[in-house]
């Protein structure tokens, strides 16, 4: 048991970190004033059908529409509408027998109109620009299987190998699922006796019936249902064999937890513990720091090599080097040394850090086939075995890159816990001064080359701009009153950014 949930209850957040050995694996915030949408029920109104991207902008009471894309459509729903679409076109005595719809036919304005009502639920959290990305295949997770109500399929978690056990839970859950009705098996289900799969089924089968039930009387935009509080949430997904405790500071909040696992998993409500030191508890167990370490761009490896990790809206980069670390024997030994632990390193960054979507990883350039084969089989070990969020891995380029996706799940631990900078605007640069003098330089001729101006000038400008012109400029300055026919007199303005100036006239 090499585990721990730690909760940290204030009255403004939670806060939720899971450690593995010491070493923070997940942090989790939830802010008290701000509502999360992720897994929550909608009946949304579609406010537009864009076929030529097969989206659909549906109203869900937010300050942006969520965005509904075909692939998000489930298979049952599309082929209803577009066979609907297909008899009313149809309509007619000789009106030919009808084919079965492919999926390659499938167009967003055969299945969803202006204007009309929608079940729709939140798969991803607005982010950037972009408003809430919505779904249709609807999933309601429980402690050992997540249901998906209108998706007939059974997947199964791909942690639990053993053949006959995979063979066994599937038998159970296939015979009890409702007719229609689909599921995913957790890892939490292995070994585990049917009744306590069929408990489950029963209660998020019920709980199906009970949305469905609501949506027929709710009002547009109206919220029919969130998944539970998030520390609960957390115990739910993550409480197994592995753990050696639930520690909260929060006396209401555990006694909360200790109620919720009594009901779903009794056998772990000896671990559920209050804090009581006079440290924070975040602060006690050096949390505070790990997540500042988790904000910064450069990892270092214990090899002394590092990597990396920038962020883009589109992409994440990850550069791996190999820093000070020489090796022993060779060049080779030293680069794949350093690539293994890269890898390992990375695997756990990803999901601290909740990186999502594309990501190009540069590899440290590997001349021998065979080492480039194992830093693969390394990685997608890793990522098998330690992230449990779907991934697709290429193999290792010749340039040493490695280009994967990974399941995006709302937003990343630097958006959650940074804004842009007010002076880079987030690009991570800011012009230097000598640039900035040179652009006002610039202004200024472009200026009186349009608009003569009046004999005497007055060049309002920030102080380190005016330090750089009196000392580095002045000839400058000089040529442009010569130019010009006028005097200039430089004023600093304190309160005045670096690119900030304005020309007066005396």
């Amino acid at each position: 048991m090499k585990k721990k949930i730690l909760i940290n209850q204030e009255l403004w957040q939670t806060r939720i970190a899971i450690t593995h050995e010491d070493r923070l694996q997940n942090i989790y915030l939830a802010e008290e004033s701000r509502q999360s949408l992720e897994r929550v029920f909608i009946k949304g109104i579609v406010t537009k059908v864009l076929p030529g991207i097969q989206t659909a902008f549906v109203e869900i009471g937010q300050e942006r529409a969520g965005f509904l894309h075909i692939s998000e459509v489930d298979h049952e729903l599309a082929l209803q509408r577009m066979q609907e679409t297909t008899q009313m076109d149809d309509e007619g005595p000789e009106s030919e027998p009808q084919k079965p719809i492919r999926k390659s036919q499938k167009n967003i304005k055969d299945i969803l109109k202006e204007g009309e009502h929608i079940l729709v639920q939140v798969s991803k959290e607005p982010i950037y620009e972009k408003g809430a990305k919505l779904t249709t295949c609807f999933t309601l997770p429980g402690r050992f299987i997540v249901l998906m109500p209108n998706i007939a399929r059974i997947g199964i978690s791909k942690k639990i190998e053993e053949r006959e056990e995979r063979q066994r839970l599937r038998d159970i859950i296939k015979q009890h699922l409702p007719k229609g009705m689909g599921a995913i098996i957790r890892t939490t289900s292995e070994h585990r006796e049917a009744q306590h799969l069929i408990s489950d089924i029963t209660y998020l089968a019920n709980l199906w019936h009970s949305i469905q039930k609501k949506y027929q009387t709710a009002k547009a935009q109206e919220i029919l249902h969130e998944d539970i509080e998030l520390p609960l949430q957390i115990i739910r997904d993550n409480l197994d064999d592995d753990v050696s405790v639930v520690l909260c500071d929060d006396k209401q909040q555990q006694q909360s937890i200790y109620r919720f696992v009594q009901k779903i998993a009794p056998e772990f409500t000896q671990l559920v513990k209050l804090y009581s030191g006079k440290k924070n508890i975040f602060e006690h167990y050096g949390i505070e720091q790990k997540i500042k370490a988790a904000l910064d761009k450069r990892v270092q490896l214990h090899s002394g090599g590092s990597i990396i990790i920038e962020s883009t809206e589109a992409m994440t980069v990850i550069d791996v080097n190999t820093g000070r670390f020489i090796g022993k024997s060779n060049l080779e030994e030293t680069i794949l040394k350093t690539n293994l632990e890269a890898a390992r390193e990375i695997v756990f960054q990803l999901r601290l850090r909740g990186i999502g979507g594309l990501i190009v990883i540069d590899f440290i350039d590997m001349a021998i086939l065979s080492n480039r084969q194992l830093l693969f089989n390394t990685f997608e070990r890793m990522l098998k075995e330690h992230d449990k969020f779907q991934s697709v891995v290429l193999k290792v380029s010749e340039f040493g890159l490695v280009q994967m996706t990974r399941k995006r799940t709302g937003k990343t631990l630097l958006q959650q816990l940074t804004n842009d900078c007010s002076q880079c605007h987030g690009t991570g640069f800011i012009t230097s001064v000598k640039t900035e003098a040179y652009t006002i330089l610039r202004a200024i001729k472009q200026e009186y080359s349009e608009h003569p101006p009046s004999k005497n000038i007055r060049l309002l400008v920030n102080p380190t701009i005016f330090d750089y012109l009196t000392s580095k400029e002045y000839d400058a300055l000089l040529m442009l009153e010569k130019l010009f026919g006028i005097k200039i007199q430089l004023v600093t303005m304190p309160e005045f950014h670096m690119n900030q100036y304005k020309l007066e006239k005396m």
